[in-house]
């Protein structure tokens, strides 16, 4: 009686054993260097030293890590196939920017990590289709600034981190939607206290803490030291412009200079160098030195006399011979 139950069992983890190892040759045929789990549904290519997604990564993977490697770009269609992704993780590559709609079929990923990369903006609507997004990483990176609603749709997010990068302000209205967020990290950026972007975020912050938010005293203003969430209207009272933003000349200029006469407009000096360069003006390579001037006027003078000796000579030679 036991034979057979002995042999089936044995069987049985036989075949366990074969699919699980099939499967590892799925992720490892072709040249492939990530190591699968059937088990879990994990696939790590983590510190292969990758310059590109391998292409035979299964696409039922629910867990994928791709951190430690050298992705500087990801291609639009990326992830397109991996439907069941959970967690995708590409920390620590060197990722400079994201397409549009890279991450639009990870309809039921919880986790997003692209921390330490090289990104220094977000396209408008990237994570427009995470709905089920609990954990977004962005720090240590060298973001300049957010799109409008770049979170709007994360309504599922609990942790959001903005650390170590390079925003001065956020829009108005960049955190409403983060209706389940429990922690959000924002230190190690330049905030800007003094522009009256900042009141969204100070007044966010401030109502947030109020409600038990952890972590929100660590966003620091660039200059002082003192906490985001503690600036005022009056401390924060200057117009915004940061150095990407074009100033342009108010309209009241514009139209009193167009409506004056002439004789109202009063005569600023201008140095003439400054003009000059303004004009687009520029001195030749070579000018001619003080010898050289002096020789190119006596040359003119001595050819000019050369001339006159010679019309006075031919003007003698026709009198004398009028007398003869």
């Amino acid at each position: 009686m036991m034979g057979p139950v002995l042999a089936a069992c044995l069987l049985i983890i036989l075949s366990t054993a074969w699919i699980s190892q099939a499967n590892g040759a799925t992720c490892k045929k072709d040249g492939g260097v990530c190591t699968c789990n059937d088990q879990t549904k994990n696939v790590d290519c983590s510190s292969k030293g990758l310059t590109a997604i391998p292409s035979n990564i299964p696409v039922d993977t629910d867990r994928l890590e791709l951190d430690y490697n050298k992705l500087s770009s990801l291609p639009s269609k990326a992830f397109q196939s991996f439907t069941k992704l959970t967690f995708l993780s590409l920390n620590n590559n060197q990722l400079q920017t994201l397409p549009p709609g890279v991450f639009d079929h990870l309809v039921t990923l919880e986790t997003l990590g692209l921390s330490n990369n090289q990104l220094k903006s977000l396209p408008p609507g990237i994570f427009d289709k995470l709905t089920k997004l609990t954990d977004l990483q962005l720090d240590q990176n060298k973001l300049q600034s957010l799109p409008h609603g770049v979170f709007d749709k994360l309504t599922n997010l609990k942790e959001l981190w903005l650390r170590n990068n390079q925003l001065q302000s956020v829009p108005r209205g960049t955190f409403d939607s983060l209706s389940s967020i429990s922690s959000i990290e924002l230190l190690g950026n330049p905030w800007d206290c003094t522009c009256n972007d900042i009141l969204y975020m100070a007044k966010w912050l401030k109502k947030k803490q109020d409600e038990g938010l952890g972590g929100v005293d660590t966003a620091g203003c660039e200059e002082g030291g003192k906490a985001v969430l503690e600036i005022t209207e009056e401390e924060a009272a200057e117009d915004c412009v940061y150095p990407n933003t074009t100033t342009a000349i108010p309209t009241t200029i514009i139209t009193t200079l167009a409506s004056s006469n002439d004789d109202d407009i009063p005569e600023l000096p201008v140095p003439q160098e400054n003009f000059q360069k303004f004009l687009g003006y520029q001195e030749p390579d070579h000018l001619p030195t003080q010898p050289q001037c002096l020789m190119s006027i006596s040359g003119y003078l001595g050819l000019m006399m050369f001339f006159v000796l010679i019309s006075a000579a031919i003007l003698y030679v026709i009198h004398f011979l009028k007398k003869a």
